[in-house]
C-alpha cells in the first residue's frame, strides 16, 4: 500500500498542471494600437504606435491563467505629422530618448462574457507605473482561414480587441492639458499566432 502511495504522489508531481496557458505571438502586419483625443474641441486626432512586441500566453479553460507583457516603443510614433512625432517624442511628452519603451504587464484577467475579458495591468510610461483597464473582445479563434492560401497563417490563431481609457497626464504627459483633451482612448486590434 505505501508503495502504491509513492507511486500516485510522484504521478501527481510529475502530472501537468489542470490548466496549462498557451504561448501566443503577435502577428506584426495585423496588430494596432491606437490612441487618439479631442483636439482643443475642433476635431479628434490619433496616433499610431508602429513597433509593439510581447509575451502572451492564453488560457481559454481558465482565463484567470492568460497573462500578458507588452512592450511598446514609443519612438515608433506616428501621427501622420513628422513635426508632431518628433514633438510627441520630445521632454515634452514620452522623453522617447531616456525612456524609449512603453510596458502593460498584465495582473489579473477575468472573463465578463461568452466573448469578452476584463484585463488589469499596469502601465509603465517613463518612470511612471499606474494600473489600467481593458475590456477586450475576442473576434475569432482557431484556424487561420488564409492559412489556405498562405503557409504563413497555418496554425490556430487568436483576433482580439481591447479598448481603454487613461489620463495622460498621470504618466506625466500633460503638455497642453486640458486645452487638449486629457483623456486618452486606447484602442487596440491584433491577431496572435500560436506558438
Amino acid at each position: 500500500m505505501r508503495r502504491f502511495a509513492l507511486a500516485l504522489a510522484a504521478g501527481l508531481l510529475a502530472a501537468p498542471a489542470a490548466y496549462a496557458a498557451d504561448a501566443y505571438s503577435l502577428d506584426p502586419g495585423h496588430t494596432q494600437v491606437r490612441a487618439s483625443w479631442n483636439h482643443a474641441g475642433y476635431s479628434t486626432q490619433s496616433l499610431l504606435f508602429r513597433q509593439v512586441s510581447g509575451d502572451i500566453a492564453i488560457d481559454f479553460a481558465a482565463p484567470a491563467n492568460t497573462s500578458l507583457n507588452i512592450t511598446i516603443r514609443v519612438s515608433g510614433i506616428d501621427t501622420g505629422v513628422e513635426a508632431f512625432d518628433k514633438h510627441l517624442a520630445s521632454g515634452d511628452f514620452f522623453e522617447a530618448e531616456n525612456f524609449p519603451n512603453a510596458t502593460f504587464v498584465s495582473t489579473s484577467v477575468e472573463k465578463t462574457g461568452d466573448s469578452t475579458l476584463k484585463v488589469l495591468g499596469d502601465l509603465t510610461i517613463k518612470d511612471t507605473t499606474k494600473p489600467v483597464t481593458l475590456d477586450v473582445v475576442v473576434n475569432n479563434s482557431g484556424d487561420h482561414p488564409l492559412g489556405q492560401f498562405i503557409d504563413y497563417y497555418k496554425g490556430e490563431w487568436v483576433g482580439v480587441t481591447a479598448t481603454g481609457t487613461i489620463t495622460r497626464s498621470e504618466w506625466g504627459l500633460g503638455f497642453g492639458a486640458p486645452i487638449t483633451s486629457d483623456e486618452i482612448e486606447l484602442f487596440v486590434s491584433a491577431e496572435l499566432k500560436k506558438n
